[in-house]
């Protein structure tokens, strides 16, 4: 059976400003994928939030960019822009960006993570497991620096010097700043990790849109690599990325994959987009309440069975004691950025501030910059 996992996520509106989506607006999205499920379109689906964020994870034999799916998503999507309109929750319906997509939902404001393979639990993966990483209040490229180090360093992946991942993975990066069309370079870790770094370095133009194995040819990561700004032409809200990673066997082990966020790495993100801050793991269903709006990510883990269902139950991979002393070190961290205000690195560049009333701050001093005519020197007495 050739299996399509298919995650799609929006922000379409929350109780109390830009904090978690309401208990009525979850069940109408629940309500639109279980009857998907009745129908045969979908074999099974997962739906939760992180922030503000609603997400839809599911498996199905429709292949990526499936317009029936995607339309599935979409109609799910208004369900619950629908129920926050009629609560006067905030941001109703902010990523949904254009009126009625006619088919996939790419370019239409949600962000899309899908990857496919061939699910016969026997070969190369007797057992299929995969991981699902949502974030908020952060752009796509907040996955660059652990997604690398768990592909492509065996200081945190030893995994890599074993012999199904001897020959290491091929990158493929995506220019976000490319609005004519998906604008794609292959790289293969380890021999271009230089070249891969140099590149995912930059967070706000540059992000990993998928890694595949160089051994056996399977898609280990699909991300949704998509930016708001570049589809609306405006700031909508940040762009809030998905990931979907398999795990185990031929991929590395899900410690391996997780390790990295223990870093609380800086990010782009925080309040209107605007600042530079860590990003601190959380569990599922968590809402943005913290001070400063700190980015924050999730990560849920499932199993496969034989006919493409998920398994009984999921794992929460960051509800766990282990990540408290990594959210004291992401709060202490983002208190003394936030201490340093508006200034320097504390802020993203000009390019990158999305809150349009920033640059029409700026633009409008700029009107008012005049040449100084030159001094003449002064007379000696």
């Amino acid at each position: 059976m050739r299996l399509t996992l298919s995650v799609i996520k929006a922000d379409i509106g929350s109780v109390g400003g830009h904090t978690k989506p309401s208990t009525r607006m979850m069940a109408a999205v629940e309500g639109e994928v279980a009857k998907a499920i009745c129908d045969r379109l979908l074999i099974d689906a997962f739906v939760c939030h992180t922030g503000d964020d609603i997400a839809i994870i599911m498996t199905h034999t429709r292949g990526e960019g499936s317009s029936e799916v995607h339309q599935l998503a979409w109609k799910a999507f208004l369900a619950a822009t629908s129920v926050a309109k009629t609560s006067g929750l905030y941001g109703a319906g902010q990523d949904l960006l254009v009126d009625a997509p006619s088919g996939n939902v790419r370019g239409a404001g949600p962000g899309v993570a899908e990857l496919s393979f061939d699910h016969s639990l026997s070969g190369t993966r007797p057992a299929e497991s995969f991981m699902v990483f949502a974030a908020d209040k952060c752009g796509p490229g907040a996955y660059n620096l652990p997604l690398y180090l768990a592909f492509a360093d065996p200081m945190y992946c030893a995994g890599l010097m074993l012999p199904p991942m001897i020959k290491g993975f091929r990158f493929h990066v995506i220019d976000m700043d490319n609005t004519a069309g998906d604008s794609v370079i292959e790289l293969d870790a380890p021999a271009d990790g230089y070249h891969i770094a140099a590149l995912l370095r930059d967070n706000e133009r540059f992000g990993i849109d998928r890694i595949v194995s160089r051994t056996h040819g399977e898609v280990a990561v699909a991300v949704s690599a998509q930016r708001l700004h570049a589809i609306a032409g405006k700031y909508t809200g940040k762009d809030d990325p998905v990931a979907i990673v398999r795990n185990q066997g031929i991929f590395p082990a899900p410690e391996e994959i997780v390790s990295p966020f223990a870093k609380a790495h800086f990010v782009g993100g925080d309040a209107r987009g605007s600042h530079v801050m860590p990003l601190m793991p959380v569990p599922i269903n968590t809402p943005v309440t913290g001070m400063y709006c700190l980015p924050i990510v999730s990560c849920t883990g499932f199993s496969i069975d034989k006919d493409g269902r998920f398994s009984e139950s999921f794992t929460d991979f960051f509800d766990n004691p282990a990540w408290d002393e990594v959210r004291r070190r992401a709060q202490r961290k983002a208190i003394e950025m936030r201490s340093q205000g508006w200034s320097g690195a504390a802020m993203l560049p000009y390019s990158e501030l999305e809150y349009g009333g920033f640059r029409d701050t700026v633009s409008s001093l700029l009107k008012r910059f005049q040449v100084r005519k030159e001094r003449k020197p002064e007379a000696a007495e």
